[in-house]
């Protein structure tokens, strides 16, 4: 018991002494006092409530508390503000649209009620912390409120009465000093003097603290080794150490938890080198505590009464002391770090519920916490628990607030003090040249304090629109103190290439970019600031200069060298990348976009780009993996808009401003290439001439040229969908984020993609439009290496398949802005043409080691884009005015000239891949001659080079075609020999297409003649025959063909048996196994609450071959990692050779026994063999089979047939099988009794032969259901594997009564032909409504032969008696089902009367006799034959399937076609007349005694009375739930969940099962119980209930499907729920809308329906390889 409270009430109460208030704070709590009685929690509750929180409540409203309240609520409104305090895991929603930033979020309810609702929204799980923000108008842009919260209806204004207040005032101020001095006391055993009790019993608690080093198990274990605990009280002591925080484990004396105290420490060093913290509080101490706890719950519930109480409390929450001491908030905040976790939850709700509230408040609640913030993250960094549970996670509720956010700016400066507390925190990491080195540090401690850089963001998130003096002044302090941050950043992490030996130590390099990437969006936030007011501008750039120069470079402390080229001279200071330390990370150069010299400007950027191309280029491979990862994430989406892509920019102001021939010189410099162009040295330029284009080319940035940032946006989409087609998702990860964490993408897709659906897998996919791909640009700079070259496969792909050439053409550019206009000389400056000249006389020369292919192809797409800049620039003006004059360049008569190089190269046969390319380059050439030599260039070039061009295209089409015509030729010669080798195979290996949709081996419909139709039958005397036909099948195995006889070595069919529940009609109800005999499994209740399921992929495999895989498998899945989560061997599971399915068993293939049936002396019987006299027949047999028959034979009549009568009719010798189907039906057998019964293997068990019955009935019923559910023909329509599959389970259970003792068969046969023939019925046999018709009628088939077993010899049935035999069983199973149906039909549905039919009138007939046998008046409906008829028609349908796979019968055609009606059809079939009704009256005489005796059983009395649930027929057809259409329908439903098992209000993981629609409680302790003497989770203890331990779950906060089997096997599967799309969204990662795919849930519901639950499941786990098993059993 938990005696915290009751020492504080066991004293007489201080009503009156409180009432008075005539004592300081001392007083007040003078009765809080130790006393020996101790009190339940309830008793506690109430006695804390009546004796202290009550007077106390008296005190504050001078009156009885409730009518002070209705007095107080009748002059106040509800508040503004909503406020709710998200726990971790609830849903809340962002609107995209209307959001001030993405931290501003509603809760469910507030969404619900919202305008928002209707807008672009996103929703997640919260971290918890955070409170919703409705109501707050600063938040949104509109619809701030939601109708519960509206703005008209509520107001902030209540003035509370001077007296009400000043008391309110007086008993806040005490009670808050208390709390606080008791949330801060540090004395584990003395109380503070004015609360020393008048006796101190010695009387102390072991108290065990929460950290995050310790696992639960190693809590469990330590406690369990400690405290002398059992496993259930340390499991419940660690749940609740986590919720709470702390937990006392053990009351004592002193010496008592001392000793505990040193176990815990000594046991949990052995698991973990830091021991658990333990402390030793006296029983007082812990009691002042914990009172402290509740009166912060009675805080929040007084003042969410009133306004007037929450400004009252928060007054004194904030006074200042007059000693100088911090306020009472304060001092809560600076001991956060040290309280245990449920003392900070309920100060940071007092928090949330007081001073966010307030508007005046939050601003000074704000000050404070602004105050104390650099110890406040120095606390967090040094604490070990999470930042949801930290005073530092409410920066998010104040500086996301723009107003306040300005405010401490002005007044507290408050980006100087974040930078100073990020500065002082990593201060430890700087080198002697004052730079970051991240050497040995602390990962935890990192990640930590990183996320200050979180509260920067916010801060920044909303720019002024107005500055003040005071504004300017502060920011600019903040951002001086800023750059001396990113000076600590500039150059940091140099790398050197390593010459000789690989570097032996990787360096550190993960810390570098993960400060760059938490700077990401705060540089551009920055930026934004400063291009806000011109003022701030001018002050920024020259402060970033300062800062720059400052930075210690070696390149600016070297003399300057000249370099000649072409008669240009560049004056440099030299740096080689590739000899000299360089660093990627330049945030200040990249801040920095305009200064004045711009050698200075381009040196840094130039030096990364050339670092990037040597990585690229292989030149770094001895420094390691560690210089790659960095170059990767430089280019990288995350991080290239403000590395790569400033640097890119830099180099274009640069270019813009220098001179063209200076800037290639100086790119040639760095790049360690201007000795190739100068002399003879051999490099590869390829990335040169990159950079060169990308300087040139790449203008699509806002302020270079005239673009928008949607053409920017709409570019990067282009070319990522030129690379194939993308889901939504995989655009959104290669487009960068703004600081809303948004792309832009929706605004533009639909302008430059078409969307594709989804199927019932996969997703959504975009495809680029047509007309888009002019825009295409091979050379892409964001391209990867990878991502090139997916890109121009694919587009040469394209292209070839759309008949044009292989030319990737350069798009046409944007103008550059002015300012920028002259970077275009770069590709017509001398030195680019002499560049070019210089590659291509390599190439022309062939000299492979000069030159390669990936060169050549820049080199060519430069020159077109130099010709599409030089004609665009022609088209737009005059020739005079054009300066641009690459073409006369490149056509100069020096010797050889570019153009003619490059009509050279096009004929190397090395270049055949930019055979196109060059074509087009040359034309290109001849059109720029043309506009600049003719007025009219469209015309004249139609004369001069069209025609040419056209003649050569012609030329060059008719090649194509020719060689297209002879390739189509030899590809339909391939195809043919393919063709005819595949129909080969598949005649000799059909058991191997088991993923065929349709199949039409179960018997395609023939046009018979009419007396070739009148053989249509299964069942009787004029049933067809049974044509002996030879199967022949592959192994799989070993590939060798065998036939399939009775007397050959086995072949078997791969299977799966498993309970199932999918036919049930009382989900929930598992029926329990008796050894008695008289229930299930001889009798299978109508309700199918389980059966046994048997399922096959149909493969085909030896039986020898089979045994010698299974040991193989045996032997090595025994040393494979967690091969037990995939198979259980040691019942006896394996998987599929050849698809992976999970199987348990084989089943051995058995061969329609061919039968020529002798109709005309099946004629001859059949005069004899009448229903009657076959029932005699049957009874003389029973009656001498068992001596002690009960009952009498009064129904058989006079001249009782003799005991071997029914030899008479015909006999022969039963089927004789091999040694190895013997075995192998034995292997089967006895898997399915196992399985189906849950018990241990036993051959010998009488109830093998009943569940290999059961088998077959429940594998018929299931086929039927999936059939009928999917609207598919009863024949025709099965796939190979269910086709083969239910042949081979009838023959299985058919071969069943010669392999098991005749005895027990006949036994078996014998009660369950009771229950039609009550004269042989045992006392205990069930009635007819209490039985299935399928399973008994399988039953009493498969088992009527034992009747003919003599003592001496092995006797059967002969085909005509077999014929009889089924004829008569089935006319008394339908009569006896009819008659079922009819007694649990109580709604018949009234109609007009009119003309009776034959059919009516019977049913009328046969509804009066029974109407006058039960005792009850009832009215003859016209109707009743059709219900009875709709009633019967799954069992007839099922009756037809397994005939059809017993006899080998062929159906007739109509049962190919469509799935309803052709009852005639069936009833044909079956051998049953047409109108069904007419059975009753054809054997009136035999049916009439059996009608009283079925009417007369009193259990059928007692359901007609209403005593007992009974099933209608047809049955319910099971399905998944229906599941809302909107998903966030659920989440409000799992929002609103309440653990049936737990009262507090901890984050649940709500699981939903698709089966019932049951929600539960997964992966939560509260709900776990006991199976099979483990414990369980909710989800896995429902299973075994609900799916007979198969389950399908919906995580409904996690958006995924959960599927299991068993207590130790599950998988994850994705949810039916798509976005707009067609995508999923596990864990509501993006958090966009989803909705319910009608067409994926259908693909569920047949997974479950098919029985594919484990089969998925198996193969889940094979392609998943985890190294630490999930535990499923515990969900």
């Amino acid at each position: 018991m938990s005696p915290f409270f009751g020492p504080l009430v066991s004293q007489e109460p201080l009503s009156k002494v409180i009432v008075e208030m005539k004592i300081p704070y001392l007083d007040v709590i003078f009765f809080l006092l130790l006393s020996t009685k101790e009190f339940s929690p309830q008793e506690e509750e109430e006695l804390m409530q009546s004796r202290i929180l009550q007077p106390l409540e008296f005190f504050l409203f001078g009156e009885n508390p409730q009518e002070g309240l209705q007095k107080l609520q009748q002059g106040s409104t509800s508040s503004q503000l909503c406020g709710r305090v998200f726990k971790e895991g609830e849903t809340v929603y962002s609107c995209r649209d209307c959001a001030i930033d993405p931290t501003c979020v509603l809760c469910m309810d507030c969404f619900q009620d919202s305008v928002h609702k209707s807008h672009r929204y996103k929703m997640h799980a919260s971290s918890g912390g955070g409170f919703c923000d409705c109501g707050d108008v600063e938040a949104w842009k509109i619809g701030p409120c939601c109708s519960k919260h509206d703005t008209g209806a509520a107001t902030d204004e209540c003035v509370l009465e001077p007296e009400l207040y000043e008391r309110a005032e007086k008993l806040f101020r005490i009670l808050l000093l208390y709390v606080t001095d008791f949330l801060v006391w540090e004395e584990s055993s003395n109380l503070p003097d004015e609360l020393q009790p008048r006796q101190k019993e010695p009387a102390y608690f072991c108290v065990l603290y929460n950290d995050e080093h310790h696992s639960y198990d190693h809590v469990i274990y330590t406690l369990q080794r400690s405290v002398n605990c059992d496993q259930a009280e340390a499991q419940t002591h660690t749940a609740l150490i986590d919720k709470e925080g702390r937990r006392a484990v053990k009351r004592g004396s002193l010496r008592s938890c001392q000793q505990a105290r040193d176990l815990i420490r000594s046991n949990s060093e052995h698991i973990s080198l830091q021991p658990l913290r333990v402390e030793i509080l006296h029983a007082a101490v812990m009691a002042h505590q914990t009172f402290a706890l509740r009166l912060g719950s009675w805080f929040q519930k007084i003042i969410s009464y009133s306004v007037g109480f929450r400004q009252a409390f928060c007054q004194v929450a904030l006074e200042t002391n007059i000693d100088g001491h911090p306020c009472l908030i304060s001092r809560l905040m600076l001991h956060d770090a040290r309280m245990y976790k449920g003392a900070r939850k309920i100060v940071h709700e007092l928090i949330f519920s007081s001073m966010l509230m307030d508007t005046e408040f939050k601003r000074l609640f704000a000050i404070e916490f602004t105050k104390h913030y650099k110890q406040l993250q120095k606390d967090f960094i040094n604490d070990d628990h999470e930042r949801s549970i930290s005073i530092t996670a409410l920066s998010v509720q104040i500086f996301t607030v723009p107003t306040l956010a300005r405010q401490l700016i002005e007044e507290c400066n408050v980006i100087k003090v974040i930078v100073d507390t990020v500065m002082d925190l990593l201060r430890e990491h700087l080198d002697d040249n004052n730079r970051f080195f991240f050497l040995g540090y602390n990962s935890d401690k990192f990640t930590r304090i990183q996320v200050i850089f979180h509260d920067l963001r916010y801060i920044l998130i909303s720019k002024p629109s107005v500055w003040t003096e005071e504004l300017r002044g502060q920011f600019l302090e903040g951002l001086k103190v800023f750059l001396g941050f990113l000076k600590c950043m500039q150059g940091m992490e140099e790398v050197k290439r390593q010459f000789g030996q690989h570097i032996a130590v990787e360096p550190e390099w993960e810390a570098g970019f993960s400060l760059q990437m938490q700077l990401r969006h705060i540089l551009a936030m920055f930026q934004d600031w400063c291009s806000s007011d011109n003022e701030i501008l001018l002050l920024a750039f020259k402060e970033c200069h300062k800062v720059l120069r400052e930075c210690n470079n070696q390149a600016f402390q070297r003399e300057p060298t000249d370099y000649y080229m072409c008669k240009q001279i560049l004056n440099v200071r030299p740096y080689k990348v590739s000899q000299e330390p360089v660093s990627i990370h330049l945030p200040i150069s990249r801040l920095l976009i305009l200064v004045i010299r711009f050698f200075f400007l381009a040196e840094h950027p130039l030096r990364c780009v050339v670092l990037a191309a040597q990585v690229s280029a292989e030149m770094w491979r001895r420094n390691g993996l560690s210089l790659v990862s960095q170059v990767y994430y430089y280019q990288d989406v995350k991080c290239r808009d403000e590395m790569y892509d400033k640097d890119v920019v830099m180099l274009q102001i640069a270019a813009s401003k220098m001179d063209p021939n200076h800037f290639l010189m100086l790119i040639l410099l760095r790049f360690e290439l201007f000795d190739y162009f100068n002399g003879s040295e051999t490099s590869n330029t390829s990335k040169y001439i990159q950079i060169i284009k990308y300087n040139s080319g790449e203008r699509y940035v806002p302020g270079i040229s005239h673009v928008t940032k949607e053409d920017v946006t709409m570019r990067e989409v282009v070319h990522l969908l030129c690379i194939e087609p993308m889901a939504h998702s995989s655009l959104v990860k290669g487009l960068p984020e703004n600081e809303s964490h948004e792309t832009g993408l929706e605004s533009v897709i639909a302008k430059v993609a078409t969307f594709k659906k989804p199927g019932v897998s996969g997703h959504g996919l975009y495809e680029v439009k047509k007309e888009r791909l002019v825009e295409f640009n091979p050379f892409f700079y964001h391209y990867s290496r990878s991502q090139h070259s997916k890109a121009e496969e694919s587009q040469k792909k394209r292209r070839t398949q759309e008949g044009s050439d292989k030319a990737l053409r350069p798009p046409i550019p944007p103008a550059f802005c002015p300012a920028f206009s002259n970077i275009v000389r770069l590709l017509c400056c001398d030195i680019m043409v002499h560049i070019l000249r210089r590659i291509f006389q390599r190439a022309a020369e062939d000299r492979a080691t000069h030159w390669t292919e990936a060169m050549i192809q820049r080199a060519v797409h430069l020159i077109g884009q130099a010709l599409l800049e030089e004609k665009t620039q022609l088209e737009d003006s005059t020739v005079e005015e054009v300066t641009f004059d690459f073409s006369l360049k490149a056509r100069s008569e020096c010797n050889p000239s570019v153009f003619h190089l490059l009509s050279k190269i096009k004929a190397i046969p090395s270049l055949e891949a930019q055979k196109d390319m060059v074509k087009w380059v040359l034309q290109m050439f001849e059109i720029v001659k043309c506009l600049r030599e003719k007025s009219s260039p469209a015309a004249s070039m139609s004369v001069e080079t069209t025609k040419p061009e056209e003649s050569a295209q012609d030329k060059e089409k008719a090649e194509r075609k020719r060689k297209a015509e002879a390739a189509k030729l030899h590809r339909q010669k391939i195809m043919a020999q393919m063709s005819a080798m595949q129909k080969n195979f598949i005649e000799s290996n059909k058991m191997l297409y088991d993923n065929m949709p349709e199949s039409g081996t179960q018997g395609e419909p023939v046009i018979c003649a009419m007396e070739q139709r009148e053989l249509c039958v299964a069942v009787g005397p004029q049933r067809g025959s049974t044509p002996a036909e030879k199967e022949v099948l592959t192994c799989i195995l070993c590939q060798e063909e065998q036939e399939v006889l009775t007397q050959a070595p086995a072949m078997v069919l791969t299977a799966c048996v498993q309970r199932s529940t999918v036919l049930t009609q009382c989900r929930g109800k598992i029926p329990t196994y008796k050894e008695d005999g008289t229930t299930y499994p001889l009798f299978m209740p109508p309700e199918l609450a389980v059966g046994t399921h048997t399922g096959s992929c149909g493969h085909v495999m030896h039986a020898t071959c089979w045994q010698k895989y299974f040991e193989a498998v045996q032997n090595t899945t025994r040393n494979r990692l967690h091969a037990e989560l995939i198979v259980d061997l040691e019942n006896g599971e394996y998987l599929c050779p050849l698809c992976k399915s999970l199987c348990n068993t084989v089943i051995p293939l058995i061969p329609l026994e061919p039968i020529m049936f002798n109709y005309e002396n099946a004629e001859i019987i059949g005069q004899h063999l009448t229903l009657p006299r076959w029932i005699q027949i049957l009874c003389a047999r029973i009656k001498g089979l068992n001596s002690s028959t009960d009952g009498d034979m009064a129904l058989c009549g006079e001249g009782e047939p003799d005991f071997r009568s029914i030899l008479s009719y015909g006999v022969q010798e039963p089927r004789k099988f091999s040694d190895s189907i013997t075995e192998m039906l034995l292997v089967c057998a006895t898997t399915v009794h196992r399985v189906g019964l849950q018990t241990a293997p036993n051959e010998l068990c009488p109830h093998v032969p009943l569940m290999a019955w059961n088998t077959c009935a429940f594998n018929i019923q299931a086929i039927e259901n999936i059939l009928q559910e999917e609207d598919k023909p009863l024949f025709g329509s099965l796939q190979n594997r269910q086709l083969a599959g239910l042949k081979a389970i009838v023959q299985f259970s058919g071969a069943q009564r010669l392999k098991s003792s005749q005895a027990v068969i006949q036994r078996h046969f014998t009660d369950m032909f009771g229950v039609l023939l009550p004269v042989v019925s045992r006392k205990n046999t069930p009635c007819l409504l209490e039985v299935d018709f399928v399973h008994l009628l399988v039953g009493l088939v498969l088992s009527i032969p034992s009747l003919y077993q003599e003592e001496a010899v092995d006797l059967g049935p002969s085909a005509v008696s077999s014929a009889y035999n089924h004829l008569h069983i089935l006319h008394l199973v339908t009569m006896a089902h009819m008659l079922q149906v009819l007694l649990s039909s109580t709604d018949f549905p009234a109609v007009a009367s009119g003309e009776e039919t034959e059919e009516a009138k019977a049913a009328a007939e046969l509804y009066t006799t029974v109407s006058q046998h039960t005792g009850r008046f009832l009215i003859i409906l016209l109707l009743i034959s059709e219900r009875v008829k709709r009633g019967i028609q799954p069992f007839l349908r099922c009756a037809a399937l397994f005939f059809n796979c017993l006899t080998g019968v062929q159906p007739p055609e109509e049962l190919f076609i469509g799935a309803e009606g052709h009852f005639e059809a069936l009833c044909s079939y079956l051998a049953l007349p047409s109108n069904v009704f007419q059975l009753f009256q054809e054997h009136r005489d035999t049916v009439a005694p059996l009608l009283l005796n079925y009417c007369g059983n009193p259990a059928i009395t007692k359901v007609l009375k209403g005593k007992t649930h009974i099933v209608r027929y047809p049955r319910r057809r099971n399905r998944l739930i229906d599941l809302p259409e909107d998903y966030s329908v659920l989440l409000n439903q799992a929002s609103h969940f309440q653990c049936p098992k737990s009262t507090d209000d901890e984050r649940k993981h709500p699981t939903l099962c698709l089966f019932c629609g049951a929600m539960l409680c997964s992966q939560s302790s509260c709900c776990l119980s006991q199976l099979d003497g483990e414990d369980v989770g909710a989800c896995t203890a429902h299973a075994a209930t609900c799916g007979a331990g198969v389950g399908m779950f919906l995580r409904i906060r996690e958006c995924e499907i959960v599927l299991m089997a068993g207590k130790t096997r599950g998988s994850t599967y994705p949810a039916p729920y798509l976005d707009d799309y067609g995508e999923t969204d596990p864990h509501l990662g993006r958090g966009n809308p989803l909705h319910l795919c009608p067409e994926r849930y259908r693909k569920l519901n047949q997974l479950w329906q098919q029985h594919c639950i484990l089969e998925e499941i198996a193969r889940s786990l094979e392609v998943v390889n985890v190294m630490f098993a999930f535990e499923w059993q515990m969900l």
